[in-house]
């Protein structure tokens, strides 16, 4: 099944949102920290999106909530897979990942890297 890129939709609504309104979860924090991520860098690539490479969009838990899948692409073996939760104003990141292999294979149908 063909994965509909969701970028360009997601930074016309990330421009709606200040830091203050981005929240890293408990389990976000923890993984963040183990794998090596600064919480600031996260912020900032959600502030300045220019890294987006892709965002899935995914079945949210509740009807007003939209939820995506996002690459952050640093290099073709570098990149942060955050899942974003937008409700009520606010973007809750649940989980971060770093990846340090070949990933563009997850964007390459939908996107250039």
């Amino acid at each position: 099944m063909l994965e509909v890129n969701y970028r360009d939709h997601l930074l016309r609504k990330l421009k709606q949102f200040s830091k203050e309104d981005i929240i890293l979860t408990h389990h976000g924090k923890l993984q963040a920290d183990f794998r090596g991520i600064d919480p600031e860098e996260i912020r900032n690539n959600i502030l300045r999106p220019t890294r987006l490479v892709f965002a899935g969009k995914q079945k949210a838990r509740n009807k007003d909530e939209e939820k995506y899948d996002c690459y952050f692409g640093y290099s073709k073996t570098q990149a942060h897979r955050y899942i974003l939760v937008i409700r009520r104003g606010k973007i809750i990141i649940p989980t971060v990942m770093k990846i340090n292999r070949r990933w563009q294979h997850k964007v390459q149908k939908h996107d250039k890297v």
